[in-house]
């Protein structure tokens, strides 16, 4: 039997309710051209999140170890990659049940030591309806020691094989302003002496998932809104807040490929789609 085996299975129901004002937070957050009272794909991100208390939190601003998610000893938890299934789109005012559910946890080795792999399967109804079933993948890791990294020179990227294309430069407010969104307060995503200093980072980090959500959206501008049936992402590198990305895309019949990449032109994260 392996160190984590009594984790795999374990389950959580949570609940919650899409109300018209988070749609509106939501759509107001990414700029998100969407009207009408059915969310844009990505909005479950947004729904059943975690509401522990803030004396529980951990010094960098995750949930204490414990619940649904095993003690894992290494002390850095990151979101690595989703894969998602649209099953029906969510309407606002929507009563919202979440059932969680660990499916596998691998213990690997890479270049910088240990690492965690842990699988939870998400299966998200609004009004009893199943609406979204997702694969999530968190790794955990031993903390960094080395000095941060500086920030590349931006140079010309060369974007001739991606017909969608949206330059951005995420910056502190849309970090905050996704941060309350998900209720999530990891420090790195906020607080700069933290996030530099005790995690080594150059900056303020943009969330996996919000990079994920504007790559959705990248879609919806290009061929409207709820038209996914499959979306499956993968983090290749941390975006910084002040830092160019360009959202990039292309679609061959019912396939589509996204890509973020930073202002030198290295990939961010990688994405698949299908309508």
């Amino acid at each position: 039997m392996g160190a984590w085996d009594a984790w795999i299975g374990g389950e959580e129901t949570r609940a919650d309710q899409l109300t018209p004002a988070l749609l509106a937070r939501f759509r107001a957050t990414i700029d998100s051209e969407a009207t009408g009272d059915t969310a844009p794909q990505g909005i479950h991100f947004c729904l059943c999140t975690p509401d522990t208390a803030t004396g529980y939190l951990d010094a960098d601003g995750h949930p204490r170890r414990g619940g649904l998610l095993p003690p894992v000893p290494l002390p850095r938890r990151m979101w690595a990659s989703s894969k998602i299934d649209f099953l029906s789109p969510i309407p606002a005012g929507a009563a919202i049940t979440r059932q969680s559910t660990v499916a596998d946890i691998q213990e690997k080795t890479g270049t910088a030591g240990a690492l965690v792999f842990v699988t939870i399967e998400h299966l998200t109804h609004a009004e009893g309806v199943a609406a979204v079933r997702e694969e999530q993948t968190i790794v955990y890791r031993a903390a960094s020691t080395d000095a941060p990294a500086p920030r590349p020179a931006d140079q010309p990227v060369d974007l001739s094989d991606w017909p969608w294309r949206r330059p951005l430069t995420p910056g502190p407010t849309l970090l905050f302003r996704y941060s309350a969104l998900t209720f999530n307060s990891h420090r790195i995503h906020y607080d700069l002496p933290y996030a530099v200093e005790e995690e080594c980072y150059r900056g303020l980090v943009v969330h996996g998932p919000l990079t994920a959500t504007l790559l959705l959206d990248l879609v919806a501008r290009e061929i409207g809104h709820n038209r996914l049936r499959h979306f499956a992402f993968r983090g290749a590198a941390p975006a910084f807040a002040g830092e160019p990305l360009h959202l990039v895309g292309r679609q061959t019949g019912d396939a589509i490929t996204l890509s973020a990449l930073g202002g030198d032109g290295r990939t961010i994260m990688t994405a698949d789609a299908a309508l």
